[in-house]
This record gives structure tokens, sequence and C-alpha cells, in this order.
């Protein structure tokens, strides 16, 4: 299935990069019924949510924001709860998806929107899901960046090749010993980001700002509490959980994924009925915003302006 994956309109994307060397970005804090979470705004217009994963925060959608704001969006990107500026609940549980979705919906409503265009990468990805699935009344659009629909992912992970690229997630369940940011988990992180992405996607300055968000106290333990409040879920409970969603939905895959295998993308139609394409970029990586920043805006001005 594909989504207009020639390129449509490139003149109209130059002038709007062009355009996005002026956006001014503004931050602020987001009061909600649980956490407080930080956010960098840009532009006026339709709000477009967008949502980061791990390890990252909303620097991971530097490219986008601008273009996108430039298209005439008002760009919301906040750190997820956990992450960076935003409360860092201690318990597990406080990082739960059905939670986490809640975040989704009060920030929207917090901004001023009934309802958003909201993108999600990562576990960002997996939030934007949960809040489509769980409140479809917020969510006007949905585009999806390298993580499977949670049915597909859920049976995926039944599949040993798709285990043996998931062995981090285990390795996360267990406490480490103070869980500080030690020399260990940067090189972890730096890795991922310097070897596995497309050369030059991340640059040295890209990468300190990385190691100070993950440098905040109590970081590391929110990130990885991702991972374990979502194994401390019976198999029951989680297809019990899981619901249609509506809302029209875009795919943007990086091919290179090596966290996830390539045939867990689409998802099915009985999950999502209004599934608009699968876009697969196939020199990307898992971090697919970083390695190819201009196809991704491309595709999400394209999508998100498309109200037919």
């Amino acid at each position: 299935m594909a989504f207009d994956e020639g390129l449509s309109f490139p003149s109209a994307m130059l002038a709007l990069m062009a355009s996005s060397e002026t956006i001014q970005q503004r931050r602020g804090y987001a009061d909600l019924s649980e956490v407080r979470l930080h956010y960098v705004e840009a532009g006026d217009g339709p709000l477009v949510v967008l949502l980061h994963g791990f390890p990252e925060f909303w620097v991971s959608w530097r490219h986008q924001i601008p273009v996108l704001a430039a298209a005439g969006f008002r760009v919301v990107a906040p750190d997820m709860r956990g992450y960076n500026l935003s409360s860092r609940p201690t318990e597990v549980a406080a990082y739960d998806a059905d939670r986490l979705a809640v975040d989704v919906r009060d920030l929207i409503n917090e901004r001023g929107a009934d309802r958003a265009l909201l993108a999600g990468h990562d576990w960002g990805a997996a939030v934007a899901w949960a809040a489509a699935m769980n409140h479809p009344e917020a969510v006007e659009r949905l585009a999806i960046l390298n993580v499977p629909h949670p049915r597909r992912l859920f049976h995926g992970l039944r599949d040993p090749r798709q285990l043996a690229k998931s062995w981090y997630i285990f390795a996360l369940q267990v406490p480490w010993p103070s869980e500080h940011v030690g020399r260990g988990v940067l090189r972890w992180f730096r890795h991922a980001f310097e070897h596995d992405a497309r050369s030059g996607a991340f640059s040295p300055e890209d990468i300190e700002s990385y190691v100070e968000a993950w440098s905040q106290p109590g970081a590391a333990t929110a990130m990885f509490n991702y991972y374990r409040a979502a194994f401390r879920q019976p198999p029951k409970r989680i297809e019990a959980r899981i619901r249609r969603v509506e809302a029209p939905t875009l795919v943007i895959w990086g091919e290179h994924d090596r966290y996830l295998r390539s045939d867990l993308a689409e998802p099915g139609r009985a999950d999502v009925p209004n599934l608009k394409g699968v876009v697969r970029l196939p020199e990307a990586s898992h971090w697919v915003q970083h390695d190819e920043p201009e196809r991704v805006s491309e595709l999400l001005v394209q999508f998100f302006s498309d109200v037919t």
C-alpha cells in the first residue's frame, strides 16, 4: 500500500523549507491532570502535536516543527512525561499507556483545542495509537512513524526473530543499580544515534543536547519505566485494550529498522479501517525523521493538509 510515494509538490516544499528558517519557537509548560509537560510551540493554525520516542525529547522533531509551522499549522512538541524538563513520576504504573494517552488528550485541551492532528515516533507512536483508540474525539488524523499497531506488535513479539530484535526490552526490566546515566548507558544511547541512523543525521551538537536531557535527575529510570509498565500487563489485558482506530491514519516506515521487522508496519484493516497508506523509506533507519527529514516533513504536511 502506498501514499503518494512520488514527490508531489517539491517546489512548494522547497518554498516551505526556505520560509521555515524564520519561524519563531515558543517554550512553555502545560499543567495537566497528573503531570506538568514542557513543550515547544511554533506557528498558528490547526493544531499538530508531535510525540517523540525513546530515548529522545522534543528535539526529535527539530526538522519538522518549522516546516509544519511554515505550512500553516500550530505545532506543539512536548517532552513526554519522564523526559527532559517534564514531570518524572517515580512509580512504574505512572507510565502505563492509558495514562500517557490521557496526557495527550489533556495537552490538546490545555492548548485550547478539542482535536489535533497527531504524529508519533517510536514510543511516541505507541502513545499516539493509544490516544487514537482511547480518545478518538481528540485525534483528527494520525501519523505513525516506525512502531507497529499494538495488535501487530503483540503478535510479532511471539516470533523469535522479533524477540531477538527486542532484547533490550527484557534487559530494561531489571532495575539497574542507582540507575543514573552512567558511561554505559550513554554509550548505548549514543551508539543508536551515531551508528544506526544515517551518517550525519545527528550532529555533535544534537548529541550534546541529548546528553543534557538524559542527564536530568531520574531521567534514565523514567525512560526505562515505559518498557516496565508495558511489560507488566497480562496478555489478555493487552488485547482487551485494543480498539478500532477510526481516524485517517498514515504509517511512515524506515526499512532499515534494526529493532522492528518491516512486515509489522502495516496494520490490519479491521483495526485501522481508514488507513491511508504505508510509505516505506528504503534507505532510512528506525530514526526515520532524522534520516530523511525533508521527505518526512513533506509527507506530514501533505497528510495533515488533506481534509477530504
